[in-house]
């Protein structure tokens, strides 16, 4: 690695840890010409699948806007940063995890509105709403029934309670 201070390449590295979880390597170095120190951190590139669109297209998968879609689904409801961003995490993991080169949009749709449903309903109806392009009440009715027919699989700490008002 190249020193940032005198661009000389004989660098030594005098401390590794893990960090990040594990997921991360942090390395102090030490430049061999100038004696300067500097920290590195180490990464894995793991490459996402490519998303296959309804059309046909394909594009990058986009961590953004897969957070964007939860967000506004959950907008001013009782849910947590941190539980968001665990569920867009875990979504992240499973798609990369199955070591396809691409996914269905759908799969990811519907990845979304699992994880919506047990951090908080109101918000799975608001995502099912216009992802499943509900046109009429008796669709949200259909949907609202179908919801509390069915088990619910609470997360932990998501904050929220479910159950009627």
């Amino acid at each position: 690695m190249h020193c940032p201070f005198c661009g000389a390449n004989d660098t030594r590295v005098t401390d590794s840890r893990l960090v990040a979880e594990g997921d991360q390597v942090r390395r102090r170095r030490q430049c061999a010409n100038c004696q300067e120190r500097f920290t590195t951190y180490e990464t894995a590139e793991l490459i996402m699948p490519r998303v296959v669109k309804s059309d046909g297209s394909r594009e990058s998968f986009n961590e953004a806007k897969l957070r964007d879609g939860m967000l506004r689904a959950l907008e001013k409801r009782p849910v947590s940063a941190e539980a968001i961003e665990v569920s867009v995490e875990r979504i992240r993991q499973t798609l990369r995890a199955r070591g396809d080169r691409e996914v269905n949009a759908r799969e990811i749709g519907e990845a979304v509105m699992k994880a919506l449903r047990s951090l908080d309903q109101v918000a799975y109806i608001r995502f099912a709403s216009v992802y499943r392009k509900f046109q009429d009440l008796d669709e949200f009715r259909a949907e609202i029934d179908r919801l509390s027919q069915e088990p619910t699989d609470e997360p932990e700490g998501s904050g929220t309670q479910h159950g009627a008002s």
